[in-house]
């Protein structure tokens, strides 16, 4: 049984390039398998709901009410991939939850895979984050994101580990231009027919480490003991 991967794109930092990877995650997810969902947690636009309303949902996290509207399509196993485009301001209460009611271990039950993408910062903030979710993360489950944008003097050495993405710098004025909301990642790939351009190159790169992390991810649950019935028909959403 294949598991259904969740995203989680996060930083505790503003500026770090989070929502550009949750853009390029989501629009990867709807070309490979047809289907994607993503939540978009901000606050300032442009979000992720600006760029992909047509499978982006509004959450937050400053309630027990938007805590369960996020969370509840999060432990259903129904094939559908998801990207959580997590605010900075809320990265600490989002955490926080995740713990309180022991995420990892439920979806884990529920044949659903949660995979954290770091995106690196060089401030304290960022290093204290993420080393707190070094302690409370499973290894497997933890991804640095090195935007190269953002670090152009390299990732620190602390978060420099096995599981690393690295985004390579575009030139400023590659980055204004996908930075427009009609700009769309897919599209295009599809339409610009020159592949050696160096926007086509990247985009291409991305979406093959995209494919590369997203296979590692939904084969892991053949690992998995299998749930009770019980279980099943609580993890999967009725047709």
């Amino acid at each position: 049984m294949l598991a259904t991967p969740i995203y989680i794109i996060c930083s505790p930092s503003p500026q770090v390039g989070k929502t550009l990877i949750a853009r390029a995650m989501s629009e990867f997810l709807l070309l490979k398998n047809g289907t994607a969902l993503s939540f978009d947690v901000n606050l300032k636009e442009p979000s992720l709901l600006d760029y992909l309303p047509n499978i982006t949902e509004t959450a937050d996290v400053i309630d027990t009410y938007g805590k369960m509207q996020l969370m509840d399509p999060l432990i259903i196993h129904d094939r559908v991939a998801k990207v959580i485009d997590l605010g900075f301001h809320a990265f600490d209460e989002f955490f926080k939850m995740c713990e309180e009611i022991g995420f990892m271990k439920e979806t884990a039950r529920c044949y659903v895979t949660p995979i954290i993408l770091f995106v690196a910062g060089a401030d304290r903030i960022s290093f204290r984050a993420y080393e707190m979710l070094r302690r409370r993360i499973p290894p497997a489950s933890l991804v640095t994101v090195h935007n190269e944008f953002v670090l152009r003097g390299g990732l620190p050495e602390a978060m420099d580990g096995e599981r690393v993405i690295r985004i390579s710098a575009l030139p400023l004025f590659l980055k204004r231009y996908i930075d427009r909301l009609s700009f769309s990642f897919t599209g295009y790939l599809r339409n610009e027919k020159d592949w050696s351009t160096e926007l086509h190159q990247w985009i291409r790169r991305n979406y093959s480490m995209f494919r590369d992390l997203d296979s590692s991810v939904t084969l892991r649950s053949s690992d998995r003991p299998r749930g009770t019935d019980i279980d099943s028909l609580r993890c999967t959403r009725a047709t």
